[in-house]
């Protein structure tokens, strides 16, 4: 697809710093929910880009935030959307933040492939480990930490020093223009290219 998306067209405000994470709801566990909102609170003008779920769901993470002290308007959800354009929006975020124990995994990898960072905290198990195993084998290591206080103040660190953010996304375009399948092609893996 040749759209272009504005930040706008996701209730999403230019000059903030957008947080991400498109993962399933049921991956969001009331521990990493506290750790975003503290993210949030750390970094002015920031927000928390999440898929929109069923209502009761996307609620309820509104009035965990409210309990939280961050405004709900710093929770932003929106609709699924087909590949080709999701990964596009990609492209209006700042940094994903990973899930903990159950990381992304096709997730991370669409967004690491629309050349979108991923910050990972590794876990003890396989589910947990994999957006370890994604940022290593793109020579991304800097985006994994090893406790979730870690995680916690390598986000914040992003989202004071955007700048920073801006030179691992240029690097994820290197990465991407020296070896186009350094991930799992997107588009290689659509249905009706498998079946060809």
């Amino acid at each position: 697809s040749d759209k272009l998306f504005k930040r706008e067209q996701f209730g999403l405000p230019e000059n903030a710093f957008v947080f991400v994470c498109f993962n399933n709801s049921y991956k969001i566990t009331p521990q990493m929910f506290d750790i975003w909102m503290k993210i949030l609170q750390s970094v002015n003008k920031s927000v928390l880009w999440l898929i929109e779920t069923e209502e009761v769901v996307c609620r309820n993470l509104k009035l965990e935030a409210l309990k939280r002290n961050i405004e709900t308007s710093r929770i932003i959800f929106s609709k699924r959307m087909k590949l080709d354009e999701h990964l596009l929006r990609h492209d209006l975020g700042d940094l994903f933040l990973d899930t903990l124990p159950y990381n992304a995994h096709t997730t991370a990898n669409d967004s690491l492939w629309a050349g979108l960072p991923v910050l990972t905290c590794l876990g003890n198990t396989f589910p947990g480990r994999v957006g370890a195993s994604l940022l290593n084998s793109i020579g991304l290591a800097d985006l994994v930490t090893f406790s979730l206080e870690d995680y916690k103040k390598k986000a914040v660190y992003f989202g004071n020093n955007p700048n920073e953010i801006t030179k691992i996304k240029n690097r994820l375009v290197s990465i991407k223009n020296y070896n186009k399948y350094y991930l799992l092609d997107v588009e290689l893996c659509k249905p009706d290219k498998l079946s060809k």
